[in-house]
């Protein structure tokens, strides 16, 4: 009976492993929303979020988990934003330093900007976590659109979020 288990618990692990390994969050299209949200880490993402924001398909974007030292012109010059678009359109967020805070600090930013609709921008790998993240911590009246940014994950970094997924999941649900 013990070895069934075992075997049946290997095989959950090992059919979720490969769902989560080939089928990534891909790139949403140009649905609109209040704001884009991008967290930051992997190369990409924060283009992304510009150009999103270019593109007109969300006025604003939020940037959750830059670094405090970080000074709104470096940001700036770093990733090409015009004065314009900077003034008016991009908030950097400086508190968060994992995904459960950048949930946390994206809701605050949510709640006090009062916007109902979110475009996450993060790497297809990050996706899934970053998004239990973000409803656990956003009131349900507000919509996530995912917004997966391609990347080459190594079996590592697939292996490392796979388990960090299931820590998060098996933690929401002891929670409840």
């Amino acid at each position: 009976m013990i070895i069934r288990f075992f075997a049946f618990i290997s095989l959950c692990w090992f059919l979720g492993f490969g769902w989560f390994a080939i089928a990534l969050p891909q790139p949403a299209d140009d649905t609109r929303t209040d704001a884009v949200v991008v967290l930051t880490g992997a190369p990409g993402r924060i283009d992304r979020g510009l150009d999103v924001v270019r593109k007109k398909w969300s006025p604003r974007l939020f940037v959750s988990g830059v670094d405090s030292e970080v000074k709104r012109g470096e940001f700036a010059a770093q990733y090409k934003v015009e004065d314009r678009l900077m003034q008016c359109c991009v908030m950097l967020g400086l508190k968060a330093v994992d995904t459960r805070s950048n949930g946390l600090e994206t809701a605050r930013w949510v709640a006090k900007n009062k916007v109902e609709s979110i475009r996450l921008v993060t790497t297809d790998w990050h996706m899934r976590r970053a998004r239990l993240e973000l409803e656990r911590a956003l009131p349900d009246n507000v919509t996530i659109l995912s917004d997966g940014v391609p990347s080459r994950p190594t079996l590592r970094t697939l292996f490392k979020e796979y388990h960090k997924l299931l820590a998060r999941w098996i933690g929401a649900m002891i929670d409840m």
